[in-house]
């Protein structure tokens, strides 16, 4: 038996082909991000990876559009797009491979 504390982990990915890690895997890589209202990341996209974002909770906008929980968006390598939450939001990703070095600022 292992434990593991999210907080432990970088910006809440703790499946992937990095560390720390609660699972180290190549082919995949899992996060829980948790962003107050306000936060942005920039514009980027993956050359490699397909990413799969979850909104679990809260609103957020991505690809110039509003999403809230219950959606998901499956981002296709090339596809860029930047993210907002539009009020406290809680999101699960999945990004598969796992290639830490495969992010690109558009």
């Amino acid at each position: 038996m292992k434990h593991h504390r999210l907080e432990d982990m970088t910006g809440g990915w703790f499946v992937g082909d990095f560390s720390p890690c609660a699972s180290r895997s190549p082919e995949v890589e899992v996060g829980v991000k948790r962003y107050p209202a306000g936060a942005t990341e920039k514009k980027h996209f993956h050359k490699v990876a397909t990413e799969l974002t979850l909104i679990v909770s809260g609103t957020v906008r991505m690809f110039d559009r509003v999403w809230e929980a219950g959606d998901i968006i499956t981002v296709e390598p090339g596809e860029a797009t930047a993210f907002e939450a539009l009020s406290d939001a809680i999101t699960v990703v999945v990004k598969t491979p796992s290639v830490p070095s495969d992010k690109y600022l558009a």
